[in-house]
Parts: structure tokens; sequence; C-alpha cells
């Protein structure tokens, strides 16, 4: 059983929250407003979830979910993060975030900022191109012929497999997406955003299969 900490868990950290209980592992859940404001989350998802602060779910974890604002990066806590792997589900939007000008001129990509505030732990990108509607409907037992993919990108090899073990066990398959500098394909705006699982308004959504995802990454420009 694996310990997942989740620094934010709005629609897709609290969906990954769900799947991660229901696949068998424990989840620590933190918000920017105090673990007070979880304890109902966490009871509903039963006795392998609690609720905790931020510093203390990256602690906990043996993998750490991070589902922030971009603008709140610098206050994801790096200490106990170092030398862990970090998920990273985050998507720029300048109108919530305010213009970042290293986003802003293509020089970083979201993940690549996230790295600079904790430089010590191995960033993943993942599970930020889904809806999180069908993040939770479309998942499928390994195996099943309308398994669907996520793409993935990040620079460290173990922290990739173990990414990909955990997102195996919530239901989906992997479609490599290179490295940190690379996670710009699956950016909000890009063909992998949203559209291979159907739109937002049909909440079961449509698989997307490895063929699908790669495409799609494959069609990404800037």
């Amino acid at each position: 059983m694996t310990t997942v900490g989740f620094i934010g868990s709005g629609y897709i950290g609290g969906t990954m929250a769900r799947l991660a209980v229901e696949a068998g592992h424990r989840v620590v859940l933190s918000n920017s407003r105090g673990p007070e404001t979880l304890a109902d989350a966490a009871a509903e998802l039963g006795p392998r979830a609690s609720a905790a602060t931020s510093r203390e779910a990256a602690a906990a974890g043996d993998l750490v979910v991070v589902s922030v604002p971009v603008k709140a990066f610098a206050a994801v806590p790096a200490a106990p993060l170092a030398g862990k792997t970090v998920i990273d589900t985050c998507n720029y939007g300048p109108e919530r975030d305010g213009h970042i000008p290293e986003l802003d001129s293509n020089s970083l990509t979201s993940s690549e900022l996230l790295r600079r505030y904790v430089p010590d732990a191995a960033i993943v990108k993942a599970f930020n191109n889904i809806f999180f509607k069908h993040l939770l409907s479309l998942a499928r037992p390994a195996g099943a012929a309308d398994r669907s993919c996520l793409p993935i990108a990040g620079d460290s090899a173990p922290a990739k497999a173990a990414v990909t073990a955990f997102i195996a066990s919530l239901g989906y398959s992997v479609v490599d997406a290179g490295t940190l500098a690379d996670g710009w394909r699956q950016a909000t705006g890009t063909p992998v955003w949203g559209t291979p699982y159907g739109p937002s308004s049909d909440e079961k959504g449509r698989p997307a299969g490895a063929d699908t995802v790669r495409a799609a990454l494959a069609a990404a420009t800037r």
C-alpha cells in the first residue's frame, strides 16, 4: 500500500484520491484552508484517508501530488519533498495565475517552474490533461480493451516508473511524452488536453488509447 500525499484536494486531486483509495492506497489530503475543511471529504473516503496540513501531507506521502494554481507554487513546502516523486497536475492560466513571463515566453514549462520551488523533488507531469469527471468514469482494469492512456512527462526514469505504476493502479495506461521540457505538449489548449476523452458535456467521456494520445501529442504546436 502506497501513501499518497495531496497538496491541493480540488476536483482533480479529490478524484485522484478517490481512485487511489479504491485501489487500496492510503491518502493524506491537504489544501490551503486547513485540514478541518477536509474532514468531511476524508470521512467520505473512509479509513484509508485523513486530512492534514500541506507540510504534513508532503512528509507523509511515499508519492506526493501537487494540484494547486500555478500562482501558489511558492507555497508548496520544499523541504519535506526532497528526494520524493511529485506528480504535477497543474495547468497555467494567466486569467487566474496572473502573467508569468517565463511561461508566457515559453522559456519554461509549468513543471520546470515548479522545480524551481522544489528543486530536490523528482517531478512528473500527469493528470493535467483530463477532465475530472472523465478521470473517474474512464478508469478500467488492466487488460480491458477500452482502457485509456494518460501522457506523462519527466526527467527521472525511476520517478516515471513509480508514477506509471500508480496510474496503472488507478485504471489507466501511460504514454511517455518526454522530458519536463516537453510537458508543453499536454498543456492547456493542446490537442491532448481534454479532447481525446470527449467533451466535458458528456460526463462519461470516451476511451482514448495509446495511438490516440500519441497522435494528439505529436500534433501539438507552439
